[in-house]
């Protein structure tokens, strides 16, 4: 079965940032069931339906096609409140490709860089612009920032 191994970092300056434009991504879920996630996903020209199952760990079966991009636009309409927008960069570094994701709109202010793994087991080389690791913490799950954002969250004193 396809799975996703994938850890989640915050970034602590942005000394990653190499002056790429990225790519601008509109993500949306038709279902948040935890044992069940349903995304659709907009990049570019390009465009993808997910099905994710639970998250154990930091591993979880995934299930990824390719759809049309009309196709998108019109799940993306269809799908719970709210889409998340964002810019993903990649980064090459310690042999391994970190996905840096911008968020914009109610998640402005937040940079996560995430870095798929072959197995659990593997620790890859931390990049010296990644801070602490949120790998667990659901709030950072892309499917919970589409309903509750993080401009809603709590300030801590």
């Amino acid at each position: 079965m396809p799975s996703e191994i994938e850890r989640k970092f915050l970034i602590m300056n942005d000394s990653w940032h190499d002056g790429s434009s990225g790519v601008r991504i509109s993500q949306g879920y038709l279902s948040q069931d935890p044992d069940r996630t349903v995304r659709v996903r907009l990049a570019g020209e390009n465009a993808w339906l997910t099905i994710k199952g639970r998250t154990e760990g930091i591993t979880r079966a995934e299930f990824e096609y390719g759809i049309p991009e009309n196709d998108a636009r019109k799940l993306l309409e269809m799908c719970l409140p709210s889409v998340i927008d964002k810019t993903r960069h990649r980064i090459c570094h310690g042999g391994h490709v970190w996905e840096i994701d911008v968020f914009h709109g109610e998640n402005a202010g937040l940079v996560i860089a995430e870095v798929e793994l072959a197995d659990e087991s593997i620790s890859p080389d931390l990049p010296p612009w990644v801070g602490e690791e949120v790998s667990l913490d659901a709030r950072y799950f892309n499917a919970c920032l589409a309903t509750q954002p993080f401009s809603k969250w709590p300030t801590v004193e």
